[in-house]
């Protein structure tokens, strides 16, 4: 089925301005998931992360030891994030900075961060830090596949991301996801240019609206080839 798309005309700020970039965005589905769609990939959300857990049972213990151990603070970290419907929940993640090393929510990671321990840096090149997310899923706050999720206020250039386009709000139509088709695209890391926040939110609407249990295992076999990679994960 074809899908119908628009011209997202983007603007820069300031005293100069360059040319406006198209881009063509596809329309997400209308309202939410239906809901045979929904409880298809709440049952495979289950499983997997059942599967998962199971797994990385041990591995998990043992990276939360060694951050107890190399760093002071708690082995887990959460921070509010915005999910379905643009709802908060807390994401939880292993730490990778040093405790009370927060900062505003404008503020994002960047590649050789100082506030990231050296176990953080490991954790992070090998995504193992996004492990705890399972238990996300789990509860029901998450799904493996989605659009990642963003925590509240996060800035590009000193203006919040749903400042940049009127189509941002769309992408909470779902579950936000662990992995999603923006990652596996390659649109992974700081997002320190509009251009790749709609890169990004391009992505993910066009997942939402070509959503299906096929894609969404081909999204985690790509995800499981770029971990291998260690591409962009900083």
């Amino acid at each position: 089925m074809s899908l119908r798309y628009f011209d997202a005309l983007e603007y820069c700020d300031g005293d100069v301005c360059v040319a406006p970039m198209a881009f063509r965005i596809p329309a997400a589905r209308a309202g939410a998931m239906a809901r045979r769609d929904a409880a298809i990939k709440r049952c495979t959300d289950i499983v997997l992360a059942v599967l998962a857990l199971a797994v990385l049972a041990v591995p998990m213990l043992a990276a939360a030891a060694a951050i107890r151990l190399t760093s002071r603070g708690p082995a887990i970290f959460s921070q509010e994030r915005i999910g379905l419907n643009g709802q908060p929940f807390r994401m939880w993640k292993f730490r990778t900075m040093r405790h009370h090393a927060d900062a505003p929510p404008c503020r994002q990671a960047t590649r050789h961060d100082p506030r990231v321990t050296r176990l953080g840096r490991f954790l992070r090149r090998t995504s193992f830090d996004e492990v705890p997310q399972f238990l996300n899923v789990l509860v029901g706050e998450m799904s493996v596949v989605g659009p990642r999720p963003h925590a509240p206020g996060t800035c590009v250039a000193d203006r919040p991301f749903e400042s940049i386009t009127s189509r941002y709000a769309d992408r909470h139509s779902v579950k936000p996801g662990m992995t999603g088709l923006a990652q596996v695209r390659g649109w992974r890391g700081e997002t320190d240019t509009e251009a790749k926040l709609l890169h990004r939110l391009e992505s993910d609407l066009e997942y939402i609206a070509t959503w299906s249990p096929g894609r969404d295992l081909l999204i985690i076999g790509r995800t499981i080839v770029e971990v291998l990679r260690m591409r962009n994960a900083y």
